[in-house]
């Protein structure tokens, strides 16, 4: 099964490979510009004279290809989240209490209509739920914050485990960052 990289994810340094579409060049590595599914092509350049051929690696070229949905996806387009599902989402709305989430991933694979999720500021534990709101929760070490921004709206980038900085100007924030950060 193929995983599935967000935008602002590294996907490798930039001498390894030849950046193609759906990514970008960001501090020496190349990073993913979109929600997708990691391509490598691998090409070699081939020198012929007239006593010899040579073949020279040429390093591969990477992209990230948006999913396509197809014919049987399409009928089975609704996917229901479930307890221990590993879920990408979006922060709609924040509280004191507690985050408003939009899922639109469930276990790397995009789902047919959006779900609202709910994540309490104590952790959550694996409880019944009902149909319209999923609890969720980022206490494994793998789960948490892939993108975020800043106060002031800037984007920041993660720097360890719990902490972002602005690209901006350089504010450190707390992030449960997700892992790899």
């Amino acid at each position: 099964m193929t995983s599935l990289v967000v935008p602002g994810q590294p996907l490798g340094p930039v001498n390894a490979y030849i950046p193609g579409p759906g990514v970008h060049v960001f501090n020496g590595q190349i990073i993913a510009s979109l929600v997708g599914q990691v391509v490598t092509n691998p090409q070699t350049t081939t020198t012929t004279t007239t006593s010899t051929s040579t073949s020279t690696a040429v390093p591969p070229t990477i992209s990230v290809q948006k999913p396509v949905l197809t014919t049987d996806e399409e009928t089975n387009a609704t996917l229901l989240p479930e307890v221990s599902s590993t879920v990408l989402c979006r922060i709609t709305r924040i509280n004191p209490r507690q985050a408003t989430a939009s899922i639109f991933i469930v276990n790397n694979h995009i789902c047919g209509d959006e779900f609202q999720g709910v994540i309490r500021v104590q952790d959550v534990r694996l409880t019944e739920v009902d149909k319209s709101n999923y609890y969720l929760s980022t206490a494994s070490n793998e789960l948490g914050v892939i993108m975020a921004d800043s106060e002031m709206g800037d984007p920041m980038y993660p720097i360890n485990w719990k902490e972002m900085k602005s690209t901006r100007t350089g504010v450190v924030e707390e992030r449960k960052v997700a892992k790899p950060f």
